[in-house]
């Protein structure tokens, strides 16, 4: 079976005045139909970036140059225009970011929000409000209607999180990208969002390219992981065998920097203590 997304030789290049930076080398891999596929590494290793070119979220030329090839069912998603994008944005691939709070327009409701989307990529709906319910009540929030009609700073950060993932459901996408989903959330949150899109990805047969920093999450979510620094990707393999066999140092540092119960320390392991060379 080919996979539905393919990504070969993907390099992002960022240009300022006389200097070129380039902030993803040339990566390759694929996501499969509703697998959940996890990026790991540090800030500025390259995930967030790698997973905004899929449908050309960053700066158009000549501030960002976008090189390689990215399919979707065999279509290359570089060679489309922005018209076609758009088609593409939401209804095929859509984004659950890592700050609702700023992600969500705090002059509108949410649930004014959610229609906007259904509208644009779902114009075969009739009844806009009841798909606006329809998706609340998915994300598990209560008195739907009642929140469809609240505004962002009314509602929680745990609240605003779930509201953008109905947002991204209303629209029916294939492919779910979830960016630190769970950051600046306190861990029962946490824990009941990242279910939250176990459940659903298990419901709809969808694929989540899941973007985190957090092995910890990585473990018991993603069928597979990779592991990106500085831009490339230095591992990847099933979850179970990259969590129990790291075979990249910088794996095993991430890793290591997990804090365990029953482990007694006197202070935990960093990546520089697992990157630094043996004496």
């Amino acid at each position: 079976m080919s996979p539905l997304l393919q990504v070969a030789s993907l390099r992002v290049t960022f240009c300022a005045s006389d200097q070129e930076t380039v902030a993803v080398k040339g990566i390759n891999f694929s996501l499969n139909a509703g697998e959940i596929l996890a990026v790991v590494g540090e800030s500025g290793s390259g995930k967030s970036v790698s997973a905004l070119a899929l449908t050309g979220l960053l700066p158009k030329p000549p501030i960002c140059k976008i090189d390689g090839k990215i399919l979707l069912d065999g279509v290359d998603l570089l060679k489309l225009s922005e018209g076609e994008l758009t088609k593409i944005r939401g209804k095929q691939i859509a984004y659950v970011f890592q700050d609702p709070g700023t992600s969500l327009n705090p002059v509108y409701s949410v649930g004014f929000q959610i229609a906007e989307a259904v509208q644009i990529h779902r114009p075969e709906v009739k009844d806009i409000n009841a798909a606006v319910i329809q998706a609340l009540q998915e994300v598990h929030i209560q008195e739907p209607a009642k929140v469809a009609q609240q505004y962002p700073h009314e509602l929680s950060g745990g609240m605003q999180q779930r509201v953008m993932i109905a947002m991204a459901l209303a629209c029916n996408p294939r492919i779910l990208v979830a960016d630190e989903p769970t950051t600046a959330l306190d861990v029962t949150i946490q824990k009941e969002i990242m279910e939250l899109l176990g459940r659903i990805r298990r419901d709809r047969n969808m694929s989540i390219l899941l973007i985190t920093h957090n092995f910890g999450i990585v473990a018991h979510f993603a069928d597979r992981v990779q592991v990106m620094r500085h831009g490339e990707i230095v591992e990847s393999g099933p979850t179970a065998q990259v969590m129990s066999q790291p075979s990249d140092p910088y794996t095993k540092g991430l890793i290591a920097c997990i804090p365990r119960l029953g482990q007694r320390r006197t202070r935990l392991t960093t990546l520089s203590d697992e990157l630094a060379p043996s004496a």
